[in-house]
């Protein structure tokens, strides 16, 4: 089996620091690509951090990986060596139950997440912050030429997990609201502006409104202003809330239209309650979970034709413990991307 370089982690406790994984030998149907750039998700330090629950050690995360192929199986037709690639947050499905079917293979009982699960041979996957990858070529997506590889990376995790949701429900001149304008919101901000919406950034402070309006949102407004609610009532056509730290919805709900939906896609570390009137407005209130493969693909290439790019902060290995502070603490604007050349000689 062959090996590359990696930083990853021993421990819930550890710093991340260089390892060597080993990757399955490559299969008929498999593409090995050499990565280039892998984005940091704050998904990766909850789970890196043990937040999630226990994990296996050692444990390399990455689910924002970008780089180029390296080799191809012999059954493979859709990619060849030197094509620009991605692989997100899922590396295989069973293809046989009906969300696979359906085109919505993360919610797939027995999905393959890119790391922290068990592939089919029960060896446990390692993500991208490694130097090279070997992944089913359903799960391997083309990077338009438009998309340079350091910026295209975020896009498979941070891109499709809110392409998803404003894709089912946006529509040109809607009122768009999006909650957060960290590494996720900052691109919804940007995908909802470019589908036509009226775009709002709802954000605790006004700290980051310069930005909020150069990615294209029209209005900001800070949510820990007292006056900020009753101003916005009956306000959104949707609300899209990218953030781990809400405590209430109902605030955010209240700004909907009456016919209006909010859309979760942050992570809470722990459950919130909600208390709702039996009876009231058509609302909807929904989570969404990042997106199939065939929509993984057109929302690159939706990003690439509209010029979606996430802002980035590039930097090495030996800066990565360093960097998941940065994140807890809200001060990256708006992605760390690690460049894996500084994970070790590529040989």
């Amino acid at each position: 089996m062959p090996s590359t370089h990696a930083y990853g982690f021993t421990s819930p406790t550890s710093a991340c620091t260089p390892i060597e994984i080993t990757r399955r030998t490559p299969g008929p149907l498999d593409v090995v690509f050499d990565i280039q750039y892998a984005g940091i998700c704050h998904s990766d330090i909850h789970t890196a951090r043990g937040e999630w629950g226990q994990q296996r050690f050692p444990l390399v995360p990455g689910h924002e990986i970008a780089g180029i192929v390296r080799e191809v199986g012999e059954r493979v037709s859709a990619y060849q060596v030197g094509d620009r690639v991605g692989v997100g947050c899922m590396v295989d499905s069973c293809g046989e139950c009906d969300y696979c079917l359906a085109g919505r293979e993360q919610y797939c009982p027995k999905t393959n997440w890119t790391y922290g699960s068990l592939d089919w041979e029960g060896n446990p996957t390692q993500g991208g912050y490694s130097q090279s990858i070997t992944v089913t070529e359903k799960f391997v997506f083309r990077i338009p030429d438009s998309l340079p590889l350091d910026q295209a990376a975020p896009l498979l995790c941070a891109g499709v997990t809110t392409y998803s949701p404003l894709k089912a429900w946006v529509k040109p001149g809607m009122k768009v609201a999006i909650v957060g304008l960290g590494g996720l919101g900052h691109v919804g901000v940007q995908i909802a502006a470019a589908m036509g919406a009226e775009v709002s950034v709802l954000s605790h402070t006004l700290a980051k409104k310069a930005d909020g309006l150069a990615f294209g949102a029209s209005d900001y407004y800070a949510t820990s202003d007292p006056d900020t609610f009753p101003a916005l009532r009956n306000r959104f056509d949707m609300i899209l809330s990218t953030v781990s730290a809400t405590d209430d919805y109902s605030s955010y709900l209240s700004s909907l239209t009456k016919t209006g939906v909010l859309v979760n896609v942050g992570l809470p570390g722990d459950s919130i309650q909600l208390k709702l009137p039996a009876l009231g407005p058509a609302r909807t209130l929904m989570g969404s979970q990042i997106g199939g493969c065939a929509e993984t693909q057109e929302m690159l290439d939706f990003c690439g034709a509209h010029g979606v790019l996430p802002r980035i902060e590039t930097i090495s290995g030996e800066q990565i413990t360093e960097a998941y502070d940065q994140v807890v603490n809200s001060a990256v604007r708006y992605r760390f991307v690690i460049d894996t050349d500084t994970l070790g000689d590529r040989g």
